[in-house]
């Protein structure tokens, strides 16, 4: 599981001219599962994210979780972060889970942020999404599990 995890002040996903999520202070989450991933491996990516002290404190230290800010999260599907490009030009995807695999765990995914608190929403999975971001700080974290 591949994830990156961006602090925003505001974020949005719009599918075919539709906003379909838009959250102020929090997380854009870009999320990709590999073959080998499973609820476990999710549930532990959904537990470091609400967790991970990327916001700052009154002193302007990164001691502050996305629950600690009462912020939201934006969970996109995107299956290029396991683009493989050593061969050539053209990235091939073959480290991503299939679609049958890879979208009920962004699913779960998505519930465990909010059993954990922190209010999600979704884009559009398989959808060609617009996402727009606000990017704070910016902060910009790459995370695998």
């Amino acid at each position: 599981m591949r994830a990156v995890v961006q602090r925003v002040r505001q974020g949005s996903v719009t599918v075919e001219g539709q906003k379909v999520a838009q959250i102020q202070a929090g997380l854009v989450i870009l999320l990709a599962i590999g073959p080998q991933d499973n609820v476990d491996t999710v549930n532990a990516m959904a537990r470091k994210i609400a967790m991970l002290r990327i916001f700052s404190d009154d002193q302007g230290k990164m001691n502050l979780s996305v629950l600690d800010i009462h912020g939201e999260a934006i969970v996109v599907s995107q299956f290029t972060l396991y683009a493989d490009t050593h061969k050539g030009n053209r990235p091939s995807f073959f480290g991503s889970a299939a679609p049958e695999v890879a979208s009920p765990l962004v699913d779960h995914f998505a519930g465990q942020l909010r059993q954990l608190g922190v209010p999600t929403q979704c884009g559009v999975f398989g959808a060609h999404m617009v996402v727009e971001i606000i990017n704070d700080g910016p902060v910009t974290i790459p995370l695998d599990m």
